[in-house]
């Protein structure tokens, strides 16, 4: 069953509903390529488009064909091919060259509009997924929409090129002699390979945009109105500057004004982007925006254009601040990023090269390079931005002087005579492989809009890295084959009493043999105490937390035993001795380390625990010869009595996995309540789900009968078949499963386990014949509830929801092990692993976003639906006082989805102050620079906890796919010490327990806790749409 927005665009546009077209936006808004579209341009987009899919290898078009549709790429990739030997059909695929490839987000092919020859061949590189719309509706949309095409689409004259193209630049062979515009003429060619920085106090734009105008307006007005002694005539070393402020000044004014800035930082970033733009600037033109006794004024006042506001200006002025400063909030991390950036390098401080070096983690064109690489980038990168689209940057056959990276905007890939080849986007990078090989450049880079701005990387910094990174970089080889890849990086600790820099080395890559080698050998001292090393680093814990991707137990536990067993033959005896003792003792203690380090998965594996028995078996013989041993013997005997006995196949009561898992933290403060309430909470707290856990559960056939299983929770699909063919005598050929509340059925693979666990929030498990898959239904009960519990969420305290919705979620939250992480992010069909606790904290996200939505969409009076708005406002407002970040996000997120959102009734009657609550919590979800602001206000909390898990999840997938696993048949350790940093913060937001205060005692509570722990939901994206057209129908 394809996806409902899919089928949607499989439709002719005119029979689209209203609600098709709903759905459709709220797929395509999020897409790269609509970013910059107006709402009315997405809107018929969405109206026009149809939904294409292509399997990899598939040409999508030839060089030289005409062409007959737009594109904009949804998933996947697809090859830019160019031939040098002819075009048309009469071209072999041979000859051709790959250019670029183009990933999600891209579009291509405006030449439509201008009836031009394709002058490269387009090749899907995997599944693609594609918008798609013919040359005749493209056309229409260009002539009802030419106020929102110009600047992002424009038409391309005769003879130009193709794919992106920008109207500036010709496919003739050679440099362009002039660059054309169709609105300005002809306009002389610009030219810029690395140019110096001017100085870092001049504006970036010539003149402000319209928003931060009039943010500068707002602000200069409320200061005129409440404290107009900041701005007055000032005199320094005997010179009056007039009507001017004090940077620290207007520091301490803007932390006063909102709770939104927490931090001086802060606030000198959101001064900073308006500096930047010109509403501000430093009276002699010489500093950035600082937080110290320096003098800025307005741009009015400066131009002598500035007057006293009126009254009217001042009321009107005052309600907007708060909105005005939550948008300065949202732009002032950029903005306090290119401050730093456009500084000299030997400028920065430490603080603001960590700051960069954060940016840079989360820039995908960088996810290969080394931490240590990244670090040395952030001490030598410069900021460079150009304001006109059609900007050269540097053409082709000229000398390569530095590498780029886009960080906001676009360019064009030129070749000459045959146009624009690709298109470059924010993230991406460019010019490297002609400093790697010191050739002229393949190609011309010209931008394809305004205000673009790059990261650069000059060529001899580029060098000097490369040289250092080889330098420090330590090959060992065993029979001329790498086995392990070292780097010399400075220690984290010096000895005080000696003057040279200390140095350790972190391991990049390496056979897991000769890893684990170097671990005992270097990480584990014979002599092991408490005390950490003077070269003490994470590479323990991360191989440790790592291990089940590059070396499973059943490979490390015997490596351990072989280590163990390890001799030497020649040398002096007392030689012989004393290696084989620390070997022993080196095996022992890092066994201790893994068990604190790893936590319940090591004492519940039942590989370790042979593992365990084996070594005690030879620690024991051992003692006799080495009594140093005994020690240790005891420290091991204790750490298996700690180990639970197996009762696997005892008479254990089935847990219904949907509803009882037992958190591994305590919850202090919590159990507060009647003692008749108390001792219920006892009963009924959490506990992990482990894959020896019997599950109940239900089996639908296509008449809507059932049957119930009762099977392991780490039973396989192919199991649970097989089960239910047994039980009821059924033939072969049948194939589970899952059909979502839209119809959509999900055929489960035979190896999937945890099946239960990981359904949709109303999804049902089905067995059915594989012929007879389009007979699968959706039960009634899928569809979800009828009428809203409107009347009891408001009998009940916003504070109390919020506080049992946090207990229950983080109870969830420390169920999760990280192996489950690891399992989910790199399939858990590899490792036959089961992530049942992880897929329900994820569920609880999806089923808290579908709540809020649902509530809303069933109740029918607008009234209602206010308070019911202001209700969930409160609850999201206490959720992030409890640090529940996750349950804030699902609750903002599902106020955000398009049937709430569109709700414009509801919403215009909603109260200003939360509405500025809202707008709030939006700049706080702001995903813009990889979701920044979040993350500085995660820096800045203390645990307990709860993190936003879909972010987390995104952090690993992009760390997974961004780099190899293996590099030339090593482990690409740098890639497990990125994975390992997400697993320490997931730690970090557990290793405290639960202490908040509880609310004020209410007579419902038990009833609050049954309620926000069993919500009713529908999770049907269309019903809900539909419901929402209801109640308010579309504005014609």
């Amino acid at each position: 069953m394809v996806a409902e927005w899919v089928s949607c665009l499989d439709k002719r546009s005119a029979d689209r509903t209203g609600e098709d077209l709903d759905i459709i936006y709220s797929r395509l808004k999020d897409v790269k390529a609509f970013e910059r579209f107006h709402p009315l341009l997405l809107q018929q987009i969405c109206y026009y488009g149809y939904y294409e899919d292509l399997e990899k290898g598939v040409t999508l078009f030839r060089q030289g064909d005409m062409g007959t549709n737009w594109y904009a790429v949804l998933t996947g990739s697809l090859d830019v091919q160019v031939s040098e030997t002819g075009t048309g059909q009469y071209y072999a695929l041979s000859d051709n060259i790959v250019i670029c490839t183009l990933g999600v987000g891209t579009a291509f092919g405006e030449s439509i509009l201008n009836d031009i020859p394709r002058h490269a061949t387009v090749v899907t590189g995997e599944f693609c997924e594609l918008l798609r719309i013919e040359q005749k509706d493209f056309k229409t949309i260009w002539e009802r929409n030419r106020q929102y095409m110009e600047g992002i689409i424009t038409p391309l004259t005769s003879g130009l090129g193709d794919m992106e193209a920008n109207p500036w630049i010709r496919a003739d062979a050679g440099p362009p002699p002039a660059m054309m515009s169709p609105s300005q003429g002809t306009v002389a060619p610009q030219h810029h390979e690395s140019p110096e920085t001017g100085s870092p106090a001049t504006p970036l734009m010539p003149t402000p945009s319209e928003k931060l105008a009039h943010a500068g307006r707002v602000v200069r007005t409320v200061i005129l109105a409440k404290v107009p002694q900041m701005v007055r005539d000032r005199k320094y070393h005997l010179r009056t500057y007039r009507r001017c402020m004090v940077g620290s000044e207007m520091v301490d004014w803007l932390m006063d004004q909102s709770a939104l800035v927490h931090t001086r930082m802060q606030a000198v970033g959101m001064w900073q982007a308006l500096l930047e733009e010109g509403v501000i600037s430093h009276v002699c033109q010489e500093h950035q925006f600082k937080d110290k006794y320096l003098f800025y004024r307005f741009r009015d006042d400066d131009t002598g254009m500035g007057s006293m506001p009126s009254t009217g200006e001042k009321k009107e002025c005052e309600e907007e601040l708060q909105d005005t400063l939550v948008m300065l909030s949202q732009i002032g991390p950029d903005a306090m990023m290119r401050m730093i950036l456009r500084k000299l390098p030997h400028e920065r401080s430490v603080d603001e090269l960590e700051i960069i070096y954060e940016e840079l983690l989360h820039i995908k064109a960088l996810t290969h390079l080394s931490n240590t690489v990244k670090r040395e980038l952030a001490s030598v990168l410069k900021f460079e931005s150009h304001a006109r689209a059609g900007t050269i940057l540097f053409n082709q056959g000229d000398e390569g002087t530095s590498w780029y990276i886009i960080l906001k905007g676009s360019v064009n890939v030129v070749i000459y005579g045959k146009g624009v080849v690709c298109t470059l986007h924010e993230g991406d990078d460019f010019g490297k492989l002609a400093l790697v090989n010191d050739a002229p450049r393949a190609a011309s880079i010209v931008l394809r809009e305004d205000n673009c701005q790059f990261l650069r990387v000059d060529k001899d910094d580029f060098n000097r890295i490369l040289r250092d990174v080889e330098a420090n970089t330590v090959r060992l080889k065993e029979h001329g084959q790498d086995v392990l890849v070292l780097e010399k990086i400075p220690a984290n600790n010096h000895i005080d009493s000696d003057e040279h820099t200390h140095f350790r080395y972190s391991v990049m890559a390496g056979t897991p043999e000769k890893m684990l080698e170097h671990l005992l050998e270097t990480r584990v001292d014979s002599r092991w105490n408490d005390e950490p090393t003077v070269n003490a680093d994470t590479f323990m814990e991360d191989f440790l937390l790592t291990h089940s991707v590059f070396m499973p137990c059943n490979q490390l536990c015997p490596a351990l035993m072989a280590y163990y067993h390890a001799e030497v033959r020649t040398g002096p005896d007392q030689e012989l001795v004393d290696y084989a003792l620390a070997n022993k003792k080196r095996v022992l203690h890092m066994v201790q380390q893994w068990s604190r380090i790893v936590g319940d998965a090591f004492i519940e594996s039942k590989t370790i625990k042979a593992f365990l028995e084996e070594l005690c078996l030879a620690v024991s013989e051992d003692c006799q010869t080495w009594p140093e041993l005994k020690e240790d013997l005891a420290a091991l005997e204790k750490l298996m009595s700690s180990i639970p006995e197996d009762n696997s196949n005892g008479d254990a009561k089935p847990v219904s996995t949907l509803r009882k898992v037992r958190s591994r933290a305590s919850i202090s403060g919590t159990l507060r309540r009647l003692p008749k309430e108390l001792s219920e909470e006892k009963q009924t707290r959490r506990r992990r789900i482990k894959p020896s856990d019997e599950n109940i559960f239900k089996v639908y056939f296509a008449d809507h009968t059932y049957s119930t299983l009762r099977l392991a929770i780490s039973a396989s699909a192919e199991e649970t078949v097989q089960s239910t063919a047994e039980k009821l005598c059924l033939g072969e050929d049948l194939v589970l499963c899952e059909v979502k509340s839209t119809g959509e059925r999900v055929v489960l693979k035979e190896s999937d386990v945890s099946v239960t666990t990981g359904l949709s929030l109303n999804g049902r498990l089905f067995i059915a014949p594989r012929e007879h898959l389009d007979s699968l239904t959706p039960l009634p009960e899928q569809e979800g509830p009828k009428q809203s519990t409107c009347a009891t969420i408001e009998l009940m305290s916003s504070r109390e929801m919020a506080y049992q919705m946090t207990l229950y979620d983080w109870e969830l939250f420390n169920c999760v092990h990280e192996n489950e992480l690891i399992y989910h992010i790199f399939g858990r069909h590899k490792f036959g692993k089961i992530t049942s606790n992880l897929d329900l904290l994820l569920r609880r996200f999806n089923e808290v976003q579908f709540w809020v939505v649902t509530e809303m969409c069933l109740t029918p009076q607008v009234g209602k639906r206010v308070q019911l708005l202001r209700k969930f406002i409160k609850i999201a407002a206490y959720c992030k006082e409890y640090q529940n970040l996750n349950a804030f996000f699902a609750i903002i997120m599902g106020l955000g989805n398009i049937a709430v959102s569109r709700l414009s009734q509801t919403w215009e009657r909603l109260p200003n102050k939360f509405k500025r609550m809202f707008a709030e919590f939006e700049s706080f979800m702001d995903p813009s620079r990889n979701h920044r602001v979040y993350r500085l206000a995660m820096s800045k909390l203390q645990p307990p906890i709860i993190p936003f898990i879909p972010l987390l999840m995104k952090d690993m997938t992009f760390t997974h796919e961004g780099n190899k696993t293996y590099y030339d048949g090593l482990v690409n350790f740098e890639k497990m010490h990125m994975i390992s940093s997400t697993i320490r913060t997931i730690r970090h937001c557990g290793s405290e327990p639960f202490n908040f205060d509880p609310p004020p005692v209410v007579k419902n509570i038990q009833e609050v806790r049954n309620y926000v722990r069993s919500l009713n939901v529908i999770d049907n994206q269309r019903t809900l749409t539909q419901l929402s057209h209801k109640l308010e129908p579309r504005r014609s």
